[in-house]
């Protein structure tokens, strides 16, 4: 209970709780770095054939996911600079993967959609990955995606929820 003394048996367990509550979860980190390495496995041969590599699968992504995104919007969600996203969009730009409009209001505002190659290689990307989580699910039980949901929801900074 709060506020009575701690008997011997509590005492010395403490140090040992206040360790792992420091610890570093070595265990965790290494099944994220091998959780993902695999999780890009897929997609990266698929971008690697066309010469792009992960940005490129990461704007892709947010602009198929989100079409008539700005660059704005995408600068912001990606949590790069400029001069990174200028290059690579270009690059899709130029392949046919992603169009690019001026706003309605503001003719300096571009608004980004995936073209029909662009949509197709978004799928062909997200295919994989899908397959691999839908697995992952499958042998984790029930309720396991909202769970995870929550977990992956609650590792990202609060300031992106």
């Amino acid at each position: 209970m709060a506020g009575q003394p701690k008997t011997k048996a509590e005492t010395a367990t403490a140090p040992a709780e206040a360790d792992k509550a420091n610890a570093v979860d070595f265990e965790i980190i290494e099944l994220f770095f091998f959780a993902y390495r695999d999780f890009t496995s897929d997609p990266d041969v698929i971008l690697e054939k066309r010469g792009f590599g992960r940005a490129h699968h990461r704007v892709l992504h947010f602009v198929d996911r989100e079409p008539g995104m700005t660059v704005a919007d995408l600068l912001e969600t990606l949590r790069i600079t400029k001069q990174s996203l200028a290059r690579v969009l270009k690059q899709l730009i130029d392949s046919g993967y992603i169009h690019q409009v001026a706003g309605p209001e503001d003719r300096r505002q571009r608004k980004l959609y995936t073209t029909k190659e662009g949509k197709t290689l978004a799928r062909a990307l997200a295919e994989p990955q899908s397959r691999r989580i839908a697995d992952a699910l499958a042998k984790t039980g029930p309720g396991a995606r909202e769970m995870i949901k929550r977990f992956l929801s609650g590792m990202k900074n609060a300031d992106d929820n």
